[in-house]
């Protein structure tokens, strides 16, 4: 007789653990592969001007959290973790804060599905979108940071249990996980490297495609504005002249 009990509950059971969890290793790892996913799906949409990746990955991405949000054992993402960390020892947090983050990613996945998938041309509204994704999974993939896990904590004003990190129970942190102000000062610096890095990578950039040249157009100061403008309607009078 099938056990409907324990195949509609969310999440898994666990000896010793007060409430329902999830692998905390395969979420990780599933955020990895998506990510990939997602990173070559912006790639390709930005630097290609061409949306076909996009269109199989965010329908692959939709499927899977909906699939997450009614039932994690079956959402082929965490499968596929599972064939990569099925030899780890598991790592387990509360289900019902995995299922609120999850559910995030379904609402931005769906709208995404339906902009890419109907409307065939790169916007920066659909590129935000898939970097605002991209930051939500490289969080979790790469820190095991749960943002999501995050929110539903202040919206619930208390402490889920079992939280990834273990940073529900965390009270006292370890010399090793403090910063000294050398240490401070360099991360600091990088921090404004990279900034300073990715705003002069998309002023140098050819803007070949539609996104670059919006790109191009909010980094612009307006003297620069000003300057394109008067170069636009000065190209345009001397057009009219040589006719």
């Amino acid at each position: 007789m099938i056990d409907w009990n324990r195949l509609l509950a969310y999440g898994e059971q666990v000896p010793d653990y007060e409430v329902r969890v999830v692998n905390e290793r395969e979420a990780r790892a599933a955020a990895s592969i998506l990510f990939v996913g997602a990173f070559l799906s912006l790639a390709n949409g930005v630097m290609l001007g061409t949306t076909v990746f996009s269109k199989f990955f965010v329908t692959f991405f939709a499927i899977d959290f909906t699939i997450r949000v009614l039932q994690p054992r079956y959402a082929p993402s965490l499968l596929l973790a599972r064939l990569f960390v099925r030899n780890q020892k598991p790592e387990y947090v509360g289900a019902t804060q995995k299922r609120f983050a999850w559910t995030i990613g379904l609402f931005l996945a769906w709208p995404m599905f339906y902009l890419l998938v109907f409307y065939d041309h790169p916007t920066p509204v659909k590129v935000f979108g898939c970097i605002f994704c991209m930051v939500l999974l490289f969080f979790e993939g790469a820190f095991s940071i749960c943002l999501g896990c995050k929110l539903y904590e202040l919206i619930k004003r208390k402490d889920p249990k079992y939280c990834p990190g273990g940073v529900c129970e965390l009270q006292v942190k370890d010399p090793v996980q403090k910063f000294t102000p050398a240490q401070a000062a360099i991360v600091l610096i990088t921090l404004f490297l990279m900034a300073y890095g990715t705003y002069a990578y998309f002023q140098k950039l050819p803007d070949k495609t539609t996104f670059m040249q919006h790109m191009r157009a909010i980094l612009m100061s307006d003297q620069e504005r000003e300057r394109l403008e008067e170069q636009e309607l000065d190209k345009e009078f001397d057009e009219y002249l040589s006719k």
